[in-house]
C-alpha cells in the first residue's frame, strides 16, 4: 500500500515536469518580449528558429558564434533569441547587462522573469535550437559548442 501511495505521490510530482515539453506538432503559445533596446517582440508564425538560452554559459555560446557576423547577422534568417534573465540580480541586469548587450549587432529578447524560457526544457549549459514550422513546434536539439552553432546558424541563412 505504501509503494503504491509513495508512486502516486511521485507521478503527481513529475506529471508537471513533462507536461512543459512540447511534442511535435504542437502550437507554441504567442509570447511578447522586451530586446535589450526595449523594442517589443512578437511570436509569430513566420518564426522557423528560436534559440533558447537559458544561463552565461549558454549566452557566452551565441555570443561567441556571432562573433565577427556582420551587424543585424540574424534579421531576416526568421531566427529569434531569446536569453532568460530573470536569475540574475537586478541591479546587476539594469546597471550591467542590458547596456553590454545593446552594444550587440544582433537582437536579444529578453526573459526578464522566465516566462518563456521553461516552455522548452533542456540543458541549462547549452543553447537550445527549436525548430517551428507555421508557428508549430518541429523538433529541437542543442548546442555546447559555438562554432558548430556559428555552422548551423550560416546554413539556415543560405
Amino acid at each position: 500500500m505504501r509503494a503504491r501511495v509513495l508512486a502516486l505521490l511521485l507521478s503527481c510530482l513529475l506529471l508537471p515536469l513533462t507536461a512543459l515539453a512540447l511534442e511535435p506538432g504542437e502550437r507554441v503559445a504567442p509570447f511578447t518580449l522586451l530586446d535589450q533596446r526595449d523594442r517589443p517582440y512578437t511570436f509569430d508564425d513566420q518564426l522557423q528558429v528560436l534559440l533558447v538560452a537559458r544561463s552565461m554559459s549558454g549566452s557566452g555560446l551565441v555570443k561567441e558564434a556571432m562573433r565577427e557576423q556582420p551587424a543585424n547577422y540574424i534579421d531576416g534568417t526568421r531566427v529569434a533569441y531569446v536569453a532568460d534573465i530573470s536569475s540574475m540580480p537586478a541591479a546587476i541586469t539594469r546597471m550591467f547587462a542590458v547596456p553590454a548587450m545593446r552594444k550587440y549587432g544582433y537582437r536579444v529578447l529578453l526573459d526578464r522573469e522566465s516566462r518563456i524560457v521553461p516552455r522548452f526544457p533542456g540543458d541549462a549549459s547549452k543553447v537550445l535550437w527549436v525548430t517551428l514550422d507555421h508557428g508549430r513546434f518541429v523538433s529541437q536539439r542543442e548546442f555546447s559548442d559555438a562554432n558548430a552553432l556559428r555552422d548551423a546558424l550560416k546554413a539556415k541563412a543560405r
